[in-house]
């Protein structure tokens, strides 16, 4: 199937056009990020554009992220971006840590702690808005860039880079908060507050708006997607996203688990996260344990030959005669179910092994410590040719399973080798 710029480059002119909410018939229907995994760190990077030149902006993404932070040394330099005073309201939707003098200013300026993800480092930053472009879909599937004049943000120490993917300037966030990326194209666009996550191995998409994610892909997806709540944490307070996994089947056979192993305690512990930062999905060591032991009992059936463990995975197997099905290696099925017993989460083998050599695949499943917050941490590897629709007005998450299974895939929406993104 064509993809998305591979149908532009039909056309004269990639033209930048800039909207504002009282243009209503001409506002973009939706927003598409490209998403390539970085090879060497298993990070998610997307491109956008910022500044008074609209610069090209690597960032890092971050689901469970409330906001964009990027490297001062690259933002400071745009004649278009300001620093919100502290008494303002934009001030107020980022929460901010503190408020400091800056550069002899009579007002106070909005401050925020940023943290990187990866190496768990955080250094104090300024809430600052700047001009901000990405790429949209219009009615005819035709792409330009809309802009959002004052995109807000946090100008961050150049400190923070550290252990990021080469060439990544910051990070993006998709949480659930008043400045992240959804929110800020909810509001200046009239979209719903929701958007889709597909990753890949290699290229997928963050989608904002409409869903024509349905028809670039060329399937209607939207048959096989479920549905399960997005819970919140007890405090209130987090803004990444949560599911109820109630209990784990793996070929079919519930295990043997306390079903409060799953649940939040009243410390705020437990529960199923979703993450683009993990790249693989970690448990709690006591769920690990069972889930482990068991997984390897349900192996003889399908007559897999276990290996020595190659480092961080502890169950690896053999390939040779392993048989390749449209959704990976022939391994038994793990389910995560949901709500009920109709609402269940399929992980196949495309997604529960991963590949470590061409005689070698490893269970892609690694123990979390005892100390693990969440129950579960559902990883990047995990989500990979998932399609996943997070409606933060409906607090819902539709899922889809493996696309594999509709012989199509993420990377379906695949941006030609001439975009800017790939230069």
């Amino acid at each position: 199937m064509p993809s998305l710029l591979q149908f532009l480059s039909l056309f004269p002119f990639f033209f930048l056009v800039s909207f504002s909410v009282s243009h209503g018939p001409f506002l973009p229907k939706a927003i598409i990020l490209p998403v390539n995994k970085d090879p060497s760190t298993f990070q998610y990077v997307t491109q956008v554009y910022m500044g008074a030149h609209l610069a090209p902006v690597k960032l890092v993404v971050d689901l469970g992220g409330s906001y964009l932070w990027a490297d001062c040394g690259l933002t400071s330099v745009s004649s278009s971006q300001k620093l919100v005073p502290c008494s303002s309201l934009k001030c107020s939707m980022a929460k901010p840590n503190v408020c400091t003098y800056s550069g002899g200013l009579n007002n106070k300026i909005c401050g925020l702690q940023s943290e990187n993800p990866f190496t768990k480092v955080a250094a104090p930053g300024e809430l600052a808005e700047d001009m901000f472009a990405v790429e949209f879909i219009d009615e005819l599937k035709t792409g330009s860039i809309a802009s959002i004049h004052q995109f807000l943000f946090s100008c961050a120490s150049t400190s923070l880079l550290q252990g990021l993917a080469r060439g990544a300037k910051g990070i993006l966030g998709l949480g659930n908060s008043r400045i992240a990326l959804p929110s800020q194209l909810s509001d200046t666009f009239g979209f719903q507050r929701k958007f889709a996550l597909c990753l890949s191995s290699s290229h997928g998409a963050i989608i904002s708006g409409e869903s024509p994610y349905l028809s670039l892909l060329g399937h209607d997806v939207s048959r096989s997607m479920l549905y399960t709540p997005l819970i919140s944490s007890r405090d209130g307070v987090s803004e990444e996203y949560y599911i109820n996994v109630k209990s784990i089947k793996i070929n079919g056979k519930k295990l043997s688990l306390n079903t409060s192993v799953f649940t939040v305690d009243e410390e705020g512990q437990g529960g199923t996260k979703i993450s683009t930062i993990s790249p693989f999905t970690t448990m709690k060591s006591s769920i690990y344990k069972t889930f482990v032991e068991a997984y390897e009992r349900f192996t003889i059936s399908k007559e897999l030959t276990k290996v020595e463990p190659i480092a961080p995975f502890r169950l690896c197997f053999s390939t040779k005669g392993v048989d390749i099905t449209k959704v990976g290696p022939d391994v038994p099925t793990v389910d995560l179910v949901l709500q009920s017993e109709m609402v269940k989460w399929r992980i196949y083998g495309r997604n529960s092994m991963v590949k470590v050599s061409d005689e070698v695949m490893c269970l892609g499943f690694l123990d979390g410590g005892v100390n693990q917050k969440a129950s579960i941490v559902i990883g990047g590897h995990q989500l990979e040719d998932n399609l996943l629709e997070f409606n933060l007005g409906t607090s819902m998450l539709g899922f889809t399973s493996s696309l594999s299974m509709a012989e199509t895939s993420c990377s379906d929406f695949l941006f030609s080798k001439d975009s800017a993104f790939d230069s």
